[in-house]
C-alpha cells in the first residue's frame, strides 16, 4: 500500500463529515426542528442551542475536528486585520453575541454581532421573521432588538480574546425606541456605542441603514452622515471601521455617500443592507419587513462593482447578500469584495455551509491560478 498523507486523510474526513452534516440538516434538522415551527421560534431555538453547546468544550472540539476546513489560499489581510478565510456571519442574526464559540469551531473567519444600540431595545412587535424559501429569502422586521451595547460589546471582547481564529466585529446602530430625538440625539447614541467598542474588537461596523426603525434612515443623507462621522472621527480607536450601506439607492446617491465616507476615519463599507423592493415577488402585503438573501444579490453585486471601480483604492468592501454557493461568493469577490458575509444560507442550508463555501471557493481560486484570495478581488470590476 502506498503512503497516505495525514493532510489527505484530514481532507477526506472533512469532506465526508460536511456531506453528512448537509444530508442531516436537509432531511432531519431542517424539516423536523427548524421549519416545523414559526421562524421566530426557530430563531430562539437556534440561539439557545448555540449558547448551550458553546459551553461544552468536548463537543466544540469534536465540531472543530469534523467541520473546520483550512486552506492557505483563503488566508487574507483586510484593513490591517488578518483572517483565516474571508467568510463571516453578517449582523442581524446573533444580536446579543451568543454564537461566537460555535462559529469559531465551525471555521468562520469572522462574525459581526448586533446590530447593538446604546440602550437595550425591545425591537418591533412580533412576528420578526417570515420565510420565503422560493426566493432563498427571509422577510425581516426585527427593529434592532438587543441587550444594549454595554453588555453585547463585553461579550464580543471576551469571545475575541478566547477564539481560536475567529475575528470579532460589532455592528452599532441607533436605538429604536420611544426616546429617539433629533439628529444630535442620534449622533450621541452612536457615539456612546463606539466609545464602548473602541479597541475591544477586531472591527466596528456603523449601521446607518437599518430599514425597520421608528426614525427611518436619516444618516443615509450625505449632510447628516457627514455630521455623524465628524463626531465619530474624534473617538480614538485602533480597529478599522466600516459603514453598513443601504441597498435601495441610485448609483449617484450611493456614490455621494461614499464620497462623504472617504473623507473620514473609515476604512471600509459593508454592501449592503436588506432589499426593500418587492417588485416581481409574491409576498403578502400584511407581512412587514424587508428581504434578505436572494433578492439582494444582483443589486448588491452591482453596487460592489461600481464602488470598487471608484473607491477601491480607498475603501475595503465587505459584500453581503444572497451568498448560497461558492460561485456566488467568488462572484462577489471578483466584483470587489475583500470579505464576504452571509446569514440566510445558514438558515436554509445549515451550519456546514461555511465549509461548503470555503472548500468550493478554494477550488475555484486554484482553478483560475490564484495563490491567494486577495488576487481575485475586483477582477470583474
Amino acid at each position: 500500500m502506498g503512503y497516505v498523507s495525514e493532510d489527505f486523510l484530514h481532507d477526506a474526513v472533512n469532506k465526508a463529515t460536511c456531506d453528512l452534516f448537509t444530508f442531516a440538516y436537509r432531511h432531519v434538522v431542517k424539516p423536523h426542528a427548524v421549519f416545523n415551527v414559526p421562524p421566530d421560534k426557530a430563531h430562539e431555538r437556534m440561539i439557545d442551542f448555540c449558547r448551550a453547546t458553546g459551553r461544552v468544550a468536548p463537543l466544540m472540539a469534536l465540531l472543530h475536528g469534523m467541520l473546520d476546513y483550512t486552506d492557505p489560499v483563503l488566508e487574507t489581510s483586510v484593513m490591517g486585520v488578518g483572517f483565516a478565510n474571508p467568510f463571516g456571519l453578517s449582523a442581524g442574526l446573533d444580536k446579543n453575541c451568543d454564537m461566537p464559540v460555535l462559529l469559531d469551531n465551525a471555521g468562520f473567519g469572522f462574525e459581526t454581532v448586533g446590530s447593538t444600540t446604546s440602550r437595550p431595545c425591545l425591537g418591533n412587535p412580533r412576528p420578526w421573521f417570515h420565510r420565503l424559501p422560493e426566493y432563498d429569502s427571509m422577510l425581516v422586521h426585527v427593529g434592532l432588538a438587543n441587550d444594549g451595547s454595554a453588555k453585547v460589546i463585553d461579550r464580543a471582547e471576551r469571545a475575541w480574546t478566547k477564539a481560536r481564529s475567529l475575528q470579532m466585529s460589532v455592528s452599532i446602530a441607533r436605538t429604536n425606541d420611544d426616546l429617539v430625538g433629533d439628529l444630535d440625539e442620534g449622533i450621541e447614541d452612536y457615539r456612546i456605542s463606539l466609545e464602548r467598542a473602541a479597541n475591544r474588537t477586531a472591527m466596528v461596523e456603523v449601521n446607518i441603514s437599518c430599514p425597520n426603525t421608528h426614525v427611518g434612515e436619516p444618516f443615509t443623507e450625505p449632510k447628516n452622515l457627514d455630521r455623524l462621522l465628524d463626531s465619530l472621527d474624534t473617538v480614538k480607536r485602533s480597529q478599522p471601521t466600516l459603514i453598513k450601506m443601504p441597498l435601495n439607492r441610485t448609483w449617484p446617491e450611493f456614490r455621494d455617500l461614499l464620497s462623504v465616507i472617504a473623507d473620514h476615519d473609515v476604512q471600509g463599507v459593508t454592501i449592503a443592507n436588506l432589499q426593500k423592493d418587492r417588485t416581481g415577488l409574491v409576498v403578502p402585503k400584511e407581512w412587514k419587513g424587508n428581504l434578505s438573501g436572494g433578492p439582494t444579490y444582483a443589486a448588491g453585486n452591482d453596487l460592489i462593482r461600481r464602488s470598487y471601480r471608484e473607491f477601491g483604492d480607498r475603501l475595503a468592501i465587505a459584500g453581503v447578500g444572497g451568498v448560497f454557493t461558492p460561485a456566488q461568493a467568488y462572484a462577489k469577490i471578483r466584483a470587489g469584495s475583500s470579505l464576504v458575509m452571509f446569514v440566510s444560507a445558514l438558515m436554509y442550508r445549515g451550519p456546514q455551509q461555511i465549509t461548503v463555501l470555503k472548500r468550493g471557493l478554494a477550488a475555484l481560486l486554484r482553478r483560475d491560478g490564484f495563490e491567494h484570495v486577495s488576487q481575485a478581488v475586483g477582477l470583474d470590476a
